[in-house]
């Protein structure tokens, strides 16, 4: 089986973004190089854990004595991307992911791989592969955190989503 990999290296545009109403939303990955556009299908909890990996990753980066790479802490304002998605056309939906550091280019390396479903007999596989400089990943890690907080209010008491409509805490059971 092939492997058909969509590589962005210093993309114009990566974000999360979503479509839909708190409790109904859907999570989507956006590159954008020039006219290439593509966007992924993901969960809310590979969203935050991402941003909170590329965070690490750049913390990491930031403490290593000696490091030779400036390393934002914060965003840069210019590159804060608050932009709704741009025309989401999903080209799979994302199982695993990997993170990386490739010093070479002083870039955030992220791969995608598609979700796997058992009776997938598709005869080609396909990835994403994306590099990222740093400012780039700090502002990407930001807006992606930002995302998955304005989705529904999580009950302080049992810790699952608290719908507008009310809430049926599982903690008051008798």
């Amino acid at each position: 089986m092939s492997t058909r990999v969509h590589e962005f290296s210093w993309p114009d545009r990566v974000v999360v973004g979503v479509i839909g109403a708190p409790g109904e939303r859907a999570f989507y990955l956006q590159v954008r190089a020039g006219k290439q556009l593509l966007s992924l299908a993901l969960e809310k909890q590979q969203s935050a854990a991402l941003a909170e990996k590329v965070d690490e990753v750049l913390d990491q980066l930031g403490s290593v004595a000696g490091n030779p790479f400036s390393v934002p802490s914060g965003t840069p304002v210019e590159l804060v991307d608050n932009d709704p998605l741009e025309g989401v056309e999903v080209q799979f939906r994302i199982g695993a992911i990997s993170l990386g550091w490739d010093q070479s280019m002083a870039q955030v390396v992220m791969e995608f791989s598609p979700l796997q479903e058992e009776e997938d007999t598709a005869p080609e596989d396909e990835m994403l592969v994306l590099r990222i400089p740093v400012g780039t990943a700090r502002a990407f890690a930001k807006r992606t955190r930002e995302i998955v907080a304005a989705g529904r209010p999580m009950c302080p008491r049992c810790g699952e989503p608290m719908d507008p409509q009310g809430h049926t805490c599982t903690t008051d059971a008798p």
